[in-house]
C-alpha cells in the first residue's frame, strides 16, 4: 500500500499551511461532520447598545465557522473527529483519517492523544510498507508532538524566567524530560535517512538544549556550534517579569497596545487573541508594581477575536480609543467586522463601530491612523486582504469631526486591491503631508505619496513605488517609517516573511550557519532626501532570515538611536526560532543582541510594544506570544529594562489645532556632547510598527549628552514650530500646541521585581 500526504496548492496569496497534508484532508473529512458551535462569555447587560450588538455579531461568526474551510478550527474539528468511528486501518481512507485526527489533536493542544495516534500510524505505515515520504511526514508529526509536550509540561505548566529562551540554559532546562528525550530519538532516526536536513539539525540541537546536554551530547555531524548564537554586542540581561506583575496572559497570536488609557500617568496594557472565541483583555497598571484585569469593568466582555490592534484619539477628547482588527489570513472565512472602541474616560469603553460608519466585513489585520488632510482630526486607513477571486479594496476613512467617518479611498486613489499585511504612515518627503506605504504579500509593495488638494480641493495620492525604489520584498509583513540614522528624513523598514504556506525552518537554520538560504531578506531603505530610497539592508546588517510577524522599535539603551525587536515564527509547530533584537550602532549598522539581552524567545511572537511602563527612564518591552493553531498557546511576556547610565526625556504632546494625540508631530532635539560638539536626535509621534502599538508619549534617549540645547516640535495641522531652550534632561514633560513653555510632569516611579527575584521565580499555569 502506498500513500502520499501531499498538500493542495492554492493561489500563492492564500495557501493552507504545509506542516502536513492533514489540514487539506479536513476539507473532505469535514463533510462527515456536523457543525460544531463554540461558546463565548456571557456579557453583562451594563454594556452599551453598540457593544451588545457587536458581541452578538461576533458570536454568530464564531458559532457559524465552517469546519470544511477553516484550517484553524482545530479544537472543534478534533472534538468532532474524536467521536466519529474510523474506517478500517488496512484501507487508505483509514490511514488518512488517522493521520488527520493525529494532526488535529496536536494542533488542538491535545498532545498526549496525538502522540498515541502518531505512534499507531507509524506502526501501520511500517506494516503496510507505505512510501518513505509519507512515513517521514508522520515521524515529523511525532517529533513535533514530543517537542510540544515538552513545552507544555515545562515552559507552560512550570514557567521560569529562562523558559523557551534560546540558547536554552539555566532554569530553562526541562525538569520533565520525557518529551524531549523521545524527540531526540525520533529526530535521530529521521536524520539517519535525511542527514542533510538543516531543519532536523536545528530541532535535534534544541531538544538536547532542553535536556541540558547541549553541545556535549549532540552527535558531531549534526551539531550547531554554540558560537552561532553569540551576540554581536553585549548588553545587560532583560528579565521577563510578566508572571509577577499579572501580565502573563495565555493566548494565541494577537495584538498589543501599551498606553495610558485613563490618564493617571501609568501605562496600561491591552491585548487581543485571534481565536474566534478569545476574549480581548484590558490590564490596568495599578501603579504599585502590579496590573489588574479590568476587562469586565471596562465593558469589554464579548469583544472577542482580533489578530491586531491599534489606537488613536479619534474624537480629540484626550482619551485614547482602540481599533480591533479581525479576519486576517482567513480569506472568505474572515469576513468579520473590526471594532472601534471609544474610551469614555471613566475606565469603560463602548463599541461605536456602526455608529461611526466603520462597520464593514473584510479580512484584515492592518489599520493605521494619520491626519492625511491636516484638518486636526485623525483619519483611518484599513488594508484589506484580497484574493484573485475575491477582491477587498482598501479603505481610507476620513474623520468628519462629528464622531463619524466616510470612506474616501477610491476618491483619493488608495483603494488598492492586494493581500495587504502591513501599512505605515509618515511624511517621507518632508512636505508636511503624511504619506502611506503598504506591504503586500506576493506582490510589489506600494508607496503612496500624498499630493495634497488639487485645484478643485480634492485630495489625491500618487503611486510612486517604483520611482522611489521601495517595491521589495515581495513577501512581507510588518513595516514602518523611522529615522534610524537621525538625519531628519524618515527611512523605511519592511520585514520579509517567507512563512505561512511553506516550511521555513531549514532556511533559518542555514542562515544562522552562514549558508545560502534562497530567501529574500527584509529591506531597510535609507531616505535619499530627493524622493527616492537606497536599499542599505546588507550594509546595515539587517539581512538575516527574520521570519517576522510582530515587530516594533524603540531605544533600549537610551543612546538616541532606534533599535528593533522582531516576533518570529510561522504556523508550523516545528518552526521554533528565536525572536530577535537588533541594537542600532550609531545609525551606521545594527548589532544582534538577542542572546545577551535574553530576548530569544522560541514561541511565536506577535504584537510588540515598547514603553517605559515603570516610569524609571528606560523602555520596557511587552510581547504577545502564541501561534495560529488553536492549541499553540503561550503566556505573554514583559521584558523589564535593567537600565543604563544614558540620559533621556519623555515628551507628552497635546494638539490643539492638530489632532489631540499629536500623531505625526515631529520632534528634533539638539544636545551638547561631552566633546563640545552637538548632535540632533529626531522622533515622530506614532505607535511604531504595524503589528503592536507603543504609547504616543515620546521616550527619547539622549546618550551621554551634557544637556539639551534646543527642543523643537513641528505640529502637523497648524505647521507651528515651537522651540524651547535648555530643557532639563531625565524628566517627563508635556508640551501643548501653542503654549509658551513645556510643563514638567511628576510621575511616580514603580518598583517592579528585581532581576534577582525574577530569576528565582517559577510560575505555574
Amino acid at each position: 500500500m502506498k500513500i502520499r500526504l501531499q498538500p493542495r496548492r492554492q493561489h500563492a496569496q492564500y495557501r493552507v499551511p504545509m506542516e502536513s497534508c492533514a489540514v487539506v484532508l479536513a476539507i473532505a473529512v469535514c463533510l462527515l461532520l456536523s457543525s460544531c458551535k463554540g461558546d463565548s462569555d456571557d456579557a453583562p447587560e451594563t454594556r452599551s447598545n453598540g457593544t451588545q450588538a457587536m458581541t452578538e455579531r461576533l458570536k454568530r461568526f464564531s458559532d457559524d465557522v465552517d469546519l470544511k474551510k477553516s484550517p484553524w478550527a482545530n479544537a472543534r474539528r478534533a472534538e468532532a473527529l474524536s467521536w466519529r468511528p474510523l474506517p478500517p486501518s488496512d484501507s487508505q481512507q483509514g490511514l488518512l483519517m488517522r493521520s488527520l485526527l493525529a494532526y488535529e489533536l496536536l494542533w488542538a493542544g491535545r498532545t498526549e492523544e496525538a502522540i498515541e495516534r502518531f505512534q499507531e500510524i507509524e506502526r501501520l505505515f511500517l506494516k503496510y510498507e507505505v512510501g518513505p515520504q509519507s512515513l517521514r511526514q508522520v515521524r515529523d508529526g511525532l517529533a513535533s508532538a514530543f517537542l510540544r509536550l515538552a513545552e507544555q509540561e515545562n515552559c507552560v505548566s512550570h514557567h521560569s524566567v529562562d523558559s523557551c529562551l534560546m540558547p536554552i540554559r539555566g532554569s530553562g532546562v526541562h525538569a520533565v524530560k520525557t518529551g524531549s528525550r523521545n524527540a531526540v530519538r525520533v529526530l535521530s532516526e529521521t536524520l539517519r535517512r535525511y542527514p542533510d536536513d538543516l531543519g532536523l539539525h536545528w530541532l535535534l540541537n534544541l531538544a538536547y538544549m532542553t535536556l541540558g546536554e547541549y553541545p556535549e551530547k549532540v552527535p558531531a555531524q549534526w551539531l550547531i556550534p554554540p558560537s552561532v548564537f553569540d551576540s554581536q554586542h553585549e548588553i545587560p540581561r532583560y528579565f521577563d517579569i510578566a508572571p509577577q506583575v499579572g501580565l502573563d496572559h495565555v493566548s494565541l497570536a494577537g495584538g498589543s497596545i501599551m498606553e495610558d488609557f485613563d490618564k493617571d500617568g501609568y501605562l496600561d496594557i491591552m491585548v487581543s487573541s485571534w481565536g474566534l472565541t478569545d476574549q480581548m483583555r484590558f490590564f490596568h497598571n495599578d501603579g504599585n508594581g502590579s496590573f489588574t484585569d479590568r476587562t469586565a469593568e471596562a465593558g469589554l466582555l464579548g469583544e472577542i477575536s482580533g489578530l491586531n490592534m491599534s489606537h488613536a484619539d479619534y474624537n480629540n477628547d484626550g482619551f485614547p480609543d482602540v481599533l480591533v482588527l479581525r479576519g486576517g489570513w482567513l480569506g472568505e472565512q474572515g469576513l468579520h467586522p473590526n471594532s472601534l472602541l471609544r474610551n469614555n474616560g471613566d475606565g469603560t469603553f463602548d463599541d461605536v463601530t456602526e455608529a461611526c460608519g466603520l462597520l464593514s466585513f473584510h479580512p484584515t489585520q492592518v489599520g493605521v491612523w494619520a491626519d492625511y488632510d491636516n484638518d486636526g482630526w485623525i483619519d483611518l486607513f484599513i488594508g484589506n486582504e484580497s484574493l484573485p477571486q475575491s477582491p477587498h479594496p482598501c479603505q481610507l476613512f476620513h474623520n468628519n469631526g462629528d464622531g463619524t467617518f466616510s470612506d474616501v479611498a477610491a476618491a483619493v486613489g488608495v483603494a488598492s486591491v492586494g493581500y495587504v499585511k502591513g501599512a505605515a504612515r509618515g511624511d517621507y518627503n518632508n512636505d508636511d503631508l503624511p504619506d502611506l506605504y503598504l506591504s503586500i504579500f506576493n506582490e510589489p509593495n506600494i508607496l503612496y505619496r500624498n499630493e495634497g488638494p488639487d485645484s478643485s480641493g480634492r485630495w489625491r495620492f500618487s503611486d510612486v513605488s517604483r520611482k522611489a525604489g521601495v517595491t521589495d520584498p515581495d513577501r512581507c509583513f510588518p513595516t514602518w517609517f523611522w529615522d534610524y540614522n537621525n538625519d531628519g528624513w524618515l527611512d523605511l523598514f519592511v520585514a520579509s516573511f517567507e512563512g505561512f504556506d511553506e516550511y521555513t525552518l531549514p532556511a533559518v537554520a542555514a542562515d544562522f550557519l552562514g549558508k545560502p538560504t534562497g530567501k529574500m531578506s527584509s529591506r531597510l531603505y535609507r531616505n535619499n532626501k530627493d524622493g527616492t530610497f537606497t536599499d542599505v539592508t546588507k550594509e546595515a546588517r539587517l539581512d538575516p532570515v527574520l521570519l517576522a510577524m510582530g515587530a516594533n522599535y524603540g531605544d533600549i539603551d537610551n543612546d538616541g538611536y532606534l533599535d528593533c525587536y522582531f516576533g518570529t515564527g510561522e504556523p508550523d509547530l516545528r518552526t521554533l526560532v528565536p525572536n530577535r533584537m537588533f541594537r542600532n550602532a550609531g545609525g551606521l549598522f545594527f548589532e544582534e543582541v538577542t542572546t545577551s539581552g535574553g530576548f530569544g524567545h522560541l514561541q511565536k511572537g506577535h504584537g510588540i510594544s515598547f514603553g517605559d511602563i515603570d516610569n524609571d527612564g528606560d523602555q520596557d518591552i511587552y510581547a504577545v506570544m502564541g501561534g495560529a493553531y488553536s492549541g499553540d498557546v503561550y503566556q505573554n511576556v514583559l521584558f523589564s529594562n535593567p537600565g543604563n547610565a544614558n540620559h533621556w526625556i519623555s515628551i507628552e504632546l497635546e494638539g490643539t489645532r492638530s489632532n489631540r494625540a499629536a500623531i505625526g508631530a515631529r520632534v528634533e532635539i539638539t544636545v551638547r556632547e561631552a566633546d563640545g560638539g552637538q548632535r540632533d536626535i529626531h522622533a515622530t509621534v506614532s505607535s511604531g510598527g504595524s503589528f503592536g502599538s507603543s504609547p504616543f508619549r515620546q521616550h527619547v534617549g539622549l546618550g551621554t549628552a551634557g544637556g539639551i540645547e534646543t527642543l523643537e516640535v513641528r505640529w502637523p495641522a497648524s505647521g507651528l514650530v515651537q522651540s524651547f531652550r535648555d530643557v532639563k534632561m531625565d524628566q517627563f514633560i508635556r508640551i501643548r500646541e501653542g503654549d509658551a513653555s513645556p510643563t514638567t510632569i511628576d510621575r511616580k516611579r514603580i518598583v517592579f521585581p528585581s532581576p534577582k527575584s525574577a530569576a528565582a521565580h517559577e510560575h505555574k499555569h
